[in-house]
């Protein structure tokens, strides 16, 4: 097992994966937290809001994920009615990651893989892969 620093992920539960994990095929995508990434503009005050949805106009923390953590390496966004906030995930060439965010599109067997950069997100782009999931006991 790789220790959470070589895999770039220091907030996993690690108990987690004792357990046998769930392998699954995902769609994934990367993102950053750029304002193409993350539907955010600034405000004629120059500060950032959300660009569309129903929060629209409304003030937008970047970089902070949906359950209030920073978005780092290792932070995955995902539909929550299948991962809960806490699942962890082990995905080939990424490393493993913990779902701590959600975004509009993404629904279903699709997950959001956290890049610091913008080129890196894009160079990602989109891929089918087997994914082992250990999903948190609540």
């Amino acid at each position: 097992m790789l220790s959470a620093a070589a895999a770039g992920c220091s907030s996993y539960d690690r108990s987690l994966t004792r357990q046998t994990p769930v392998v699954t095929s995902l769609v994934t995508t990367g993102y950053c937290k750029c304002k193409s990434c993350c539907g955010w503009k600034r405000n004629w005050y120059g500060r950032p809001v959300f660009a569309y949805g129903t929060l629209k106009g409304k003030p937008k923390k970047v970089g902070v994920t949906a359950t209030g953590t920073r978005a780092g390496k290792g932070t995955i966004a995902a539909d929550r009615s299948i991962f809960p906030f806490g699942t962890v995930m082990y995905i080939e060439g990424y490393g493993y990651g913990t779902v701590e965010d959600v975004g509009g599109a993404i629904k279903g067997q699709h997950i959001d893989l956290y890049f610091h950069s913008h080129q890196q997100a894009r160079e990602w782009g989109k891929q089918s892969q087997e994914v082992r999931v250990w999903v948190p006991n609540r």
